[in-house]
């Protein structure tokens, strides 16, 4: 979250664990259990920080490919085994292979929503290493999630699960899918992006994105008890705590595709050693999940979505005007 310019094959596999119909509470506890599951794995000591272009990001792709291919998420033909590979620049203008892994659901049309989450780290430094459990195996242990879902029950509109490398370098990632798209981008309605989302001691989540998309705020349920649901950090009078370009909807928002981004506020270990999984918010994540799970599910219930968003964006003089939902 916010740019910083500065596993044996058995164990993995053992945590892709097939998950039922999530109708009843039994199955819900199973995949709540799973969720936590794969922060654990994904931000344990074995995955070394999973810096972009080390072994430890190879292993978290090898580990959530693997939860992709149990869910039966589909790989787009030009992505081979869900693998988008793309270079960069990095410091000193080195060039750096990154790797995002892109699974989908198809729809009963042609829309297309996409939902997201880095699963890059900040590595090894100075023999520590910064496992990175809230900053992002929470987003990415979020988004498979809600992969689950959808799995057993079939969404109306396409979604893409974009699983993005190199945040942490710039929103490389994020920047070289909507730069080359699996599909047309003129279908792709709207970005959910989680970055951040299991860490909280005030139970308070928030939604950023509603400042230029105001519509968007009636798919958020604000009425939970367990849990702050907080519109904010997205208007740009607010210079550093506006988050609208900061994460990975940022290269959604420059191509002027809709968004939703789910964080938590910068905490105590935001950046450094101590964000493990030890450190997580348990509680608050289960409900902080779901309620994206929630706002997902309400937005793609929806057909009245594509209007609302096309008129704001004509009201802004924004040049994408096709249609969307």
């Amino acid at each position: 979250m916010k740019i910083l310019y500065i596993l044996p094959l058995a164990m993995m596999l053992s945590c892709c664990s097939s998950v039922k119909n999530q109708t009843s509470p039994t199955d819900t506890d199973k995949l709540d259990t799973q969720l936590l599951k794969d922060v654990e794995v994904l931000s344990s000591d074995a995955y070394q920080g999973r810096k972009t272009g080390t072994k430890g990001a190879e292993m978290a792709r090898a580990y959530i490919i693997a939860r992709f291919q149990k869910l039966g998420l589909k790989s787009y033909p030009q992505h081979v085994n869900y693998a988008q590979e793309f270079t960069f620049n990095g410091r000193g203008g080195t060039k750096v292979n990154g790797t995002n892994i892109i699974g989908y659901i198809p729809g009963k049309g042609t829309n297309v929503i996409v939902v997201s989450a880095h699963y890059d780290h900040l590595g090894v430094i100075k023999d520590e290493v910064y496992n990175g459990a809230d900053d992002n195996a929470s987003g990415t242990a979020g988004l498979l999630k809600i992969a689950a879902y959808f799995a057993k029950n079939k969404p109306n509109n396409t979604i893409i699960f974009a699983s993005f490398d190199a945040e942490e370098m710039g929103l490389q990632g994020a920047k070289a899918f909507v730069g080359n798209p699996p599909v047309n981008i003129n279908t792709i309605a709207i970005d959910l992006n989680m970055d951040m989302i299991s860490h909280s001691d005030k139970d308070e989540l928030y939604i950023c994105g509603t400042f230029k998309y105001p519509d968007l705020k009636k798919y958020v349920d604000t009425t939970k008890t367990n849990i702050k649901l907080l519109f904010g950090h997205d208007d740009p009078k607010q210079g550093h705590d506006d988050w609208t370009n900061q994460s990975d909807q940022g290269a959604f928002n420059a191509k002027n595709i809709p968004f939703l981004y789910f964080g938590v506020e910068d905490h105590k270990d935001y950046h450094k050693a101590t964000d493990e999984y030890s450190t997580i918010t348990k509680p608050f994540f289960s409900n902080a999940a779901n309620a994206v799970l929630d706002v997902v599910k309400n937005i793609d219930k929806q057909t009245g979505l594509q209007q609302l968003l096309k008129d704001k964006m004509m009201m802004m003089d924004n040049p994408r005007k096709s249609e969307r939902f």
